[in-house]
């Protein structure tokens, strides 16, 4: 690797960091903004990696996962842009999905059918809850905290263990190579919810249906 690329490579690295502490302990707040941000990338994690499991192969491995990725991340943005009602399931979604497939992933299980049939269990199960229960803004600061901490970590993996083996599981690398990156996620994860339950304590946001508006 020449010194630009080096340098190029941790540039970006310290801005994904310095974006993944952003959201980590400041989600919440930020929430807003995040919005049609994380519906995009969520909705193309889930739609590339919904034609892995259906017709195998990797993550974007075929021309089909890609466009089919892009179709749901841009239907997610535009959901999370107009209504807060469905931005805040899409959030909930994506925290039982991420937990599902991080789960499976850290006993060992290579992603396939049976994982993504678990992650979206779990994803239908918190959203109803999130709904039921009315604790949209504990799912919000819990899954941002968690998400902000597992960028960190996952820029930090793919500093030091070959990009394939991360993209296709983050979870399983750090376990088997270096356990204190886990240690590490829990403690950004804490401290993130627990900075944005104290800035957040007297702050709500504002619920939105932007297709009215309009």
């Amino acid at each position: 690797m020449t010194t630009d690329s080096f340098l190029a490579t941790m540039l970006v690295a310290m801005v994904a960091m310095f974006f993944g502490f952003a959201v980590s302990f400041a989600g919440y707040r930020l929430f807003m903004v995040l919005l049609p941000i994380w519906g995009f990338v969520f909705g193309f994690i889930l739609g590339g990696q919904t034609i892995q499991a259906i017709f195998g192969g990797g993550f974007l491995a075929t021309v089909t996962g890609w466009v089919f990725g892009f179709v749901v991340a841009a239907i997610f943005a535009v959901l999370s842009y107009m209504f807060y009602f469905l931005a805040v399931g899409i959030i909930a979604g994506s925290l039982g999905y991420l937990a599902g497939i991080s789960f499976m992933s850290a006993i060992g299980s290579s992603f396939g059918v049976l994982n993504w049939i678990v992650a979206i269990v779990l994803a239908v199960i918190l959203i109803i809850a999130t709904y039921a229960l009315n604790i949209q803004k504990w799912v919000v600061i819990i899954a941002t905290a968690a998400v902000g901490a597992g960028m960190v970590i996952w820029t930090m993996l793919l500093l030091f263990y070959p990009a394939a083996n991360v993209m296709a599981s983050p979870v399983k690398v750090a376990l088997d190579n270096n356990i204190w990156l886990l240690l590490l996620f829990l403690v950004i994860a804490v401290c993130g919810f627990v900075a944005q339950y104290k800035s957040s304590s007297k702050f709500k946001l504002e619920e939105y249906n932007r297709y009215e508006e309009y």
